[in-house]
């Protein structure tokens, strides 16, 4: 018997696996600088001159220039996502998702190797375009948050919205028909605030909000399942944070999980839309500054001959 793989499918996984490999092989290269160079880079600088590994991991060095120019192929690589973006023949290639998933693995590796490239001297120009990158990452962090709590268009938005709501009404009616917890237990998971509530709230707040339900979510989930197992359990589950081995258990779990979500996102849909609309007036300006300073850093050490 032949089981039909949808497309879809299939480079969703190829595209999976891919991002697994290159952040597996930036893991282990990371690791590996740390453990040859720790010695040198957990030094005082005023010792550092004494190390026998000096004339080489110092940023001017040889593997100090190594470093610069790996980190300097990865940061050309971000700015693929938003070329790809505004160059149509590009958008044909690959999902969006795909590129932003890879583009936010080389947001988060660049920081490190240019940490290890700078060798912690963060001082004058170096050290400015350093604490710009750090912010930018900070950001970017956030910014893929957004992303994923909100549709690309508003024809999407009123589409999904409905969706949405029509999946958490399904799901209402799945667990209110169900017997292991009772109406009090289930009303401490999905407890959220009020439509009018959130559209009060300073956009600062609704981000705060959002994510801290998004945080707290697995752990009263968790509560719920420690009602359930065994004390041994517990242990297996690590306090319940992990599924158990009650099949019926977790299908409640996950559809009781999964509400919880649906509604927090449907609750603060519209909030999420004007936090990443600010969040691109923030992102775009440090992004191009960091590329001028990065542009200044490369000609002043061209023009004073380390390369």
């Amino acid at each position: 018997m032949r089981v039909a793989i949808p497309k879809a499918s299939v480079q969703d996984l190829g595209h999976k696996a891919i991002v697994t490999m290159l952040a597996g092989t930036a893991m282990i290269a990371a690791l590996l600088v740390g453990w040859y160079g720790g010695g040198y880079y957990l030094l005082p600088l005023t010792e550092r001159p004494f190390h026998p590994q000096h004339a080489a991991w110092r940023p001017a060095g040889e593997v100090g220039i190594r470093l610069g120019l790996a980190a300097l192929t990865l940061f050309v690589g971000l700015y693929l996502y938003p070329l790809r973006k505004r160059v149509k023949r590009i958008q044909r290639i690959g999902r969006t998702r795909n590129w932003l998933n890879i583009h936010v693995l080389l947001g988060l590796t660049v920081p490190v190797i240019v940490t290890y490239h700078s060798s912690l001297k963060l001082h004058g120009l170096a050290g400015m375009a350093y604490w710009i990158m750090m912010a930018i990452v900070a950001s970017g962090i956030v910014g893929r948050y957004l992303y994923a709590q909100i549709p690309r268009s508003v024809t999407a938005s009123e589409i999904s919205l409905r969706e949405l709501q029509d999946e958490v009404d399904s799901l209402s009616l799945e667990l209110h028909s169900q017997q292991l917890f009772a109406k009090d237990d289930l009303t401490r998971v999905l407890e959220l605030p009020s439509a009018k509530e959130v559209a009060s709230m300073p956009l600062w707040s609704a981000m705060v909000a959002m994510a801290s339900l998004d945080l707290r979510r697995p752990w009263r989930v968790a509560a719920l399942r420690r009602r359930v197992i065994s004390p041994g359990e517990r242990w297996l589950t690590l306090g319940g944070l992990r599924p158990s081995s009650h099949q019926d258990l977790e299908n409640i779990i996950d559809a009781i999980s999964h509400q919880s979500w649906l509604t927090s996102k449907i609750l603060f849909l519209n909030r999420a839309g004007e936090v990443f609309h600010l969040w691109h007036i923030v992102h775009r300006p440090f992004s191009y500054s960091f590329l001028l300073l990065v542009a200044i850093h490369i000609a002043m050490v061209m023009l004073m001959g380390y390369f």
